[in-house]
């Protein structure tokens, strides 16, 4: 016989179960609302994951990778360090817009206005049509070459995924470092007050996957050891180092 005041065939109410669902309803919205309160550092972190920016070493060649923007910002910082010695010479790649002009040539065009002597200037024209493409019409330059330290400049929001391929897709035993160039539409801060920012943030997103699962079975075969710049000294003093520039 069931007990007094119980319908037959049901249980008795809950009640440590209602609260303890109403105390992580609670406890949910307290952390949604302090969420709330710290959405722009959240969002700054987020954005500023995808930027790597390294320490520029000595190097035997300083890469742009293709499709700089409209202000040249790429081969600006790219002229920047080839001034400041980092570098003999500067390779401008960049995909064909047409079969008789590329923006490789827009490159060496940004970068002899930026007072980078054309004997410096190594032009890739290719037919890459992403960066994993790119990077292995790269690396076979810089094989063919025998060129081991590299300088790679991309805009702020491409340097990791960059990164992420080269490190793969370049020859075993190259010394890679990445340096970012400003880019006016991204700002790592306040990316997702605009479209365009918000635009870029999705399309790193969604190819940073892509890279992962397509280079999946790829293993980093390139190194960023600082060690590997330093040249041998005497009484604590670098050697002066006179480089002929070849193209």
């Amino acid at each position: 016989m069931p007990p007094l005041g119980k319908p037959p065939g049901k249980p008795f109410p809950q009640r440590g179960g209602i609260f303890f669902r109403l105390l992580f309803l609670m406890f949910f919205m307290v952390l949604l609302f302090l969420v709330y309160l710290v959405r722009h550092p959240l969002l700054g972190l987020a954005g500023g994951f995808w930027v790597v920016d390294e320490a520029p070493q000595y190097s035997d060649a300083i890469v742009i990778l293709g499709d700089d923007n409209y202000f040249g910002d790429r081969a600006a910082r790219a002229a920047e360090l080839f001034k400041a010695g980092l570098a003999p010479r500067v390779i401008a790649s960049g995909r064909y817009l047409r079969p008789y002009a590329s923006i490789a040539e827009l490159e060496e065009h940004d970068l002899t206005d930026r007072g980078v002597p054309a004997g410096a200037i190594v032009r890739l024209a290719h037919h890459a049509e992403n960066t994993r493409e790119e990077s292995a019409a790269i690396s076979q330059l810089i094989a063919a070459r025998g060129w081991k330290r590299i300088l790679l400049v991309t805009s702020n929001y491409h340097t990791r995924r960059s990164r992420y391929i080269c490190a793969r897709e370049f020859p075993p035993g190259t010394i890679l470092r990445v340096v970012a160039a400003r880019d006016p539409v991204y700002d790592p801060h306040n990316w997702w007050r605009d479209r365009t920012g918000l635009k870029i943030f999705g399309h790193e997103a969604i190819g940073m996957l892509v890279a992962m699962w397509e280079l999946r079975h790829s293993d980093v075969q390139t190194s960023d050891s600082a060690d590997a710049y330093a040249y041998p000294t005497v009484a604590g003093l670098y050697h002066a180092v006179t480089v002929r520039v070849y193209r």
